[in-house]
């Protein structure tokens, strides 16, 4: 299938993960209420959470590419259903991964099309705890101003503590044209982005490859570029989920059997 990671892919993605390090924090936010957010998924490497992700049909998450671009599948797991990522939890499941599907325009120098879909190896048991969510399919640009909530697993200070517990933030979406201004991203943002404010809440390292959620819909995925975090010149950067349909929608069509 167009874009899954097949043995060229592999080798791209170079050897196993010496050290998992978590992309994207959740910095200047609060816990979240335990399986508030059905959806969250964390992505793991060898046992360890890199990134966050978002379950968008009983088989599939979406993520961010730049999760995996020093792994290999074999070594990737899905965790559902989790608000501690270490306690014991009814609700909890990890999930071996089958398949996963970068965008072929993906890049490693790049936060251009930096999403991926990883195809569970079994469908995700779903209930209370554990639900798909809807993604985006108009593509539009959502309103500055709106408030919308990110969630991750991801370091919470500078000091790079990192949470057990599901952390979450609500930022107001700025718009592109002030995003591109010199002071703050100087036209890196293409219409297939989008920006948030930053101002002491952001998403940063660990959170890459969440969902950015604006009235109850996927809007936006993460980014795992590197940035200064809870900077209010440098607000947080989000893939557009809307603008990239035909992708999401053919790869998650194309369901290989176990």
């Amino acid at each position: 299938m167009h874009g899954a990671l097949g043995s060229a892919a592999l080798a791209l993605l170079g050897a196993a993960l010496c050290a998992a390090q978590p992309r994207g924090r959740i910095l200047g936010g609060r816990e979240a209420g335990a399986h508030a957010r059905p959806y969250m998924a964390s992505v793991q490497v060898n046992g360890t959470h890199v990134c966050g992700g978002a379950l968008v049909t009983e088989q599939w998450v979406l993520s961010a590419a730049h999760c995996l671009e020093d792994a290999v599948v074999d070594e990737v797991q899905v965790l559902l259903g989790a608000h501690s990522l270490s306690r014991p939890e009814p609700s909890k499941r990890l999930y071996n991964v089958s398949r996963a599907v970068l965008h072929p325009d993906s890049r490693v120098d790049t936060i251009d099309h930096d999403l991926l879909l990883l195809q569970l190896s079994e469908n995700a048991s779903l209930g209370p705890a554990v639900r798909p969510l809807l993604w985006q399919q108009e593509d539009r640009d959502v309103a500055p101003g709106t408030l919308c909530d990110v969630a991750g697993w991801g370091v919470t200070t500078h000091a790079g503590h990192r949470p057990d517990r599901l952390m979450y933030a609500v930022l107001p979406v700025l718009d592109r044209a002030t995003c591109n201004l010199r002071r703050y991203h100087d036209g890196a943002i293409t219409e297939r982005l989008m920006c948030a404010e930053s101002n002491r809440r952001d998403s940063c390292k660990g959170d890459s490859g969440g969902p950015l959620v604006c009235g109850g819909v996927i809007e936006g995925v993460v980014t795992s570029g590197s940035r200064v975090c809870g900077n209010r010149k440098k607000p947080g950067i989000y893939t557009r989920v809307a603008s990239y349909v035909d992708w999401i929608q053919s790869t998650l069509a194309d369901v290989v059997g176990n």
